[in-house]
């Protein structure tokens, strides 16, 4: 019996996805070619200057479940430089009534204490006493749903979902409930739910057995660091790079062909990101948190959630050094983007503005989510969005393609 001689590696697409696997095969010896369509590597994680001030932009935090994203930070020397978010919390802006704090005991929106005040004063006492119902429902139940909007509305009722899960899972993953499944958003829960008898007791336990702290962090100086050292990681173990190269058909490809991008352009959304630098000392106070997570049909409002940038991230309120970063997500772009965003800021904010000092557009591509062909393909396609997700899974597709191959003499 011989060992296999070490294959070469071909990883198309240079998003996070690819510059993971790419890293983790080149640090194990193997020879890599990575190629991207576009002239940079990095897809939606990078960094754009606004009001002279250096922003995401696109993800801005990460998920800490799994410590993924928090590993591979350390891994490239940004260990030190991960933070949390203010402790202030994000508020949510129902159809019709005043924006509220989004309730303290929830997952992705769902309430852990359904008749909670908090949970009463976002969806009001009828949705409130549905959700309670939760309680009494066989969990056999939740078997019928694969997604997590099947499961809220079977479990808890149509208001919970729209009022407040949708808007919740809206800001995070850019698409609704119903399309989004269980153990993609939530893994665990379901376990959790099949073991304590409720939706709610399920979402209380998930809580406290996650390590103390906030659910998302970030880095100082911005996520986009990530991508920054991991291009010179890729330099320094011999990486080769060819940008501004579309591949149509990866026969012919040397090695064995990592797909970090589908060859064809798969079935998706489009995400418009508006960024505001403005002027305005009334947001010191951050009267609305971190941000506000918007409700379809509230008040004429047609983001989907507004960030805070600068009451979120100490980091960043102290580059801005005056100015506040407002970022906010459309799924239709209007067609005055600059003009809406500000009359949507200052409503969602409670706030006028003495002035826009600068403002940013960037469009991003959400592709439906689809189980992989192989073991070879990674990224947003098919680990879905959200950092956590697709830097665990492309670390754990790396590694089950170093495992060693043993043949015959």
């Amino acid at each position: 019996m011989t060992a296999v001689p070490a294959a070469n590696f071909t990883v198309i697409g240079g998003g996070i996805a690819g510059l993971v696997v790419a890293r983790r095969l080149a640090m194990a010896g193997r020879t890599v070619t990575l190629i991207e369509a576009s002239d940079r590597l990095g897809g939606t994680v990078m960094r754009h200057t606004v009001g002279g001030i250096d922003l995401d932009a696109g993800a801005e935090s990460f998920a800490t479940r799994g410590g993924t994203v928090a590993a591979l930070a350390t891994e490239l020397g940004l260990g030190n430089d991960i933070v949390s978010p203010a402790a202030a919390g994000a508020w949510l802006q129902p159809a019709a009534e005043a924006a509220v704090p989004l309730p303290a005991t929830s997952l992705l929106g769902i309430p852990g204490v359904p008749m909670a005040s908090d949970v009463i004063a976002a969806v009001g006492a009828r949705s409130a006493l549905r959700a309670q119902l939760d309680s009494v429902i066989p969990h056999l139940l939740a078997r019928q749903s694969l997604t997590l909007g099947g499961l809220v509305r079977s479990r808890m009722g149509a208001g919970v979902l729209e009022k407040l899960v949708a808007p919740v899972v809206q800001g995070v993953y850019s698409v609704h409930p119903d399309e989004l499944s269980i153990d993609r958003a939530a893994p665990g829960l379901r376990a959790a739910l099949a073991l304590h008898g409720s939706l709610a007791a399920a979402v209380r336990s998930l809580r406290a057995a996650s390590p103390a702290g906030s659910a998302v962090q970030g880095i100082r100086g911005g996520v986009n660091r990530l991508v920054i050292e991991l291009i010179a990681d890729l330099e320094a173990y011999g990486v080769t790079v060819e940008l501004g190269r579309r591949v149509a058909d990866a026969d012919g490809l040397d090695g064995i062909v990592v797909r970090a991008t589908p060859l064809e352009k798969p079935a998706g959304r489009s995400t418009v990101l508006a960024t505001l630098v403005v002027a305005a000392p009334e947001l010191d106070a951050a009267p609305r948190g971190t941000g506000v997570l918007v409700a379809y049909g509230a008040g004429g409002i047609r983001a989907r959630a507004l960030t805070h940038a600068t009451a979120k991230w100490a980091w960043l309120r102290e580059r801005a050094n005056g100015p506040h970063v407002l970022r906010l997500s459309y799924e239709v772009e209007p067609d005055d983007l600059e003009a809406v965003a500000r009359a949507d800021s200052e409503a969602l904010l409670g706030v006028r503005f003495d002035r826009v000092i600068d403002f940013a557009r960037v469009q991003w591509f959400r592709p439906t989510p689809t189980k992989p062909g192989s073991a070879a393909d990674v990224g947003e396609t098919v680990a879905g969005s959200g950092l956590a997700g697709i830097v665990g899974q492309a670390t754990a597709a790396a590694e089950a393609l170093l495992r060693p191959s043993v043949g015959k003499d």
